[in-house]
């Protein structure tokens, strides 16, 4: 299965942050034993993910399973938990006897919530221990439901969140440039937005490498090819690439090829 192509969603239970969490915390969520045997049924599968630099823990509460990062392929053990930065396009190869629960941070949370600098997670993938408490892990794996995993964990990051309040003067000003390229139709150069901040382009680099762990260029690159992709994926007749910023069909299609790995034309 393929992200905005395919509807991975349906594979696992959702939960949502709380108030106080919800603009650094995506998602919860678990793999659903119902939804993925109806769906895929008793055979093997994969998951493919495109870069979104939104940092992301799986922690793995079924059987080993292998994974892709980019060109690297890890195998990841039945009591292993990762956190890797999505950096990269990330295939995950599933067992019906996997079950992941996960959680999906924003841009720049875990330097918020945790004081790890998003940049320091580049192309690879770490050990979750080195994020979550050991113990908490353990507690969570031994849990009967969903429900009791995601609020031992949210309970967890929001006292860090409480405690630490070390929200980074960088992430103002990147969310900023986000807001104005996303309100312009996608537009905006990386000069103009630096412009708006009054900064410089070598300071609105130094922004986003220290806050998303690449530079706006990539960064907004990856915002234009999602949001448009999943707009011809909903309706390719209204579609137009006009609407997201691109300057022909081409350019789009261009852009889709490095986002995605694969021409649109094979995938179905």
């Amino acid at each position: 299965m393929i992200e905005i192509f395919h509807d991975i969603r349906r594979l696992y239970k959702f939960r949502q942050p709380c108030p106080e969490l919800e603009s650094l915390v995506e998602f919860y969520s678990e793999t659903s034993d119902e939804h993925s045997r109806h769906c895929i049924g008793d055979q093997p599968f994969t998951v493919k993910l495109f870069p979104s630099y939104t940092p992301t823990i799986w922690i793995n509460l079924g059987a080993p399973y292998h994974l892709r990062n980019g060109s690297d392929l890890h195998f990841i053990s039945a009591d292993q938990d990762i956190l890797l930065l999505r950096d990269r396009i990330v295939e995950r190869q599933n067992l019906p006897s996997d079950n992941i629960f996960t959680v999906k941070f924003n841009p720049g949370a875990l330097e918020i919530i945790m004081g790890v600098e998003q940049r320091k997670l580049v192309n690879d993938v770490f050990d979750a221990n080195g994020i979550i408490p050991a113990e908490l892990l353990t507690r969570m794996k031994k849990q009967d439901s969903f429900e009791q995993r995601y609020q031992l964990l949210e309970s967890f990051l929001l006292d860090r969140f409480v405690r630490n309040k070390t929200e980074t003067s960088l992430l103002s000003p990147v969310t900023q440039a986000v807001t104005s390229f996303i309100n312009s139709g996608m537009k905006l150069q990386t000069e103009e937005l630096a412009q708006q901040l009054f900064v410089s382009s070598r300071t609105f680099n130094r922004y986003f490498h220290a806050v998303t762990g690449t530079n706006p260029k990539s960064f907004l690159a990856s915002i234009r090819a999602r949001t448009a992709l999943t707009a011809y994926k909903q309706n390719r007749t209204s579609f137009s690439v006009y609407d997201f910023g691109y300057f022909d069909p081409g350019h789009f299609y261009k852009d889709a090829f490095r986002f995605t790995g694969m021409k649109l034309s094979a995938i179905h």
